[in-house]
């Protein structure tokens, strides 16, 4: 089982980390129809469970915090930069869903 999941990895992502603002392309299937949809935002969370590794990018969108979380493995996530390096001290950034504003910005790594 193992060896199966270590093969089905994808291993052509950049690192990044909890913190960074990335952007990326995601494949939306419409029946027959399929198209990229961007999304940039912050990193908050980071899930390791080796294949079902998944990170959760949050954005504030006209006043309305929206959360989409993704999963490392899948095969409709195009393409994905890092746009941001943040300096954090926490592993889950939960707490910016309380903020708003200036309060809410990170800090960028140097």
């Amino acid at each position: 089982m193992q060896q199966i999941a270590r093969e089905n990895e994808r291993t052509d992502l950049p690192a990044f980390n909890v913190g960074d603002s990335v952007k990326i392309q995601y494949r939306i299937v419409d029946g027959a129809n399929s198209r990229l949809q961007a999304f940039q935002g912050n990193v908050i969370a980071i899930k390791n469970c080796g294949n079902s590794k998944t990170f959760t990018l949050r954005r504030v969108n006209f006043g309305q915090g929206v959360e989409r979380t993704f999963p490392f493995n899948s095969p409709n996530l195009e393409s994905l930069s890092v746009e941001r390096k943040g300096n954090v001290r926490r592993a889950k950034l939960y707490y910016l869903r309380e903020k708003i504003g200036k309060s809410a910005r990170i800090k960028e790594a140097k």
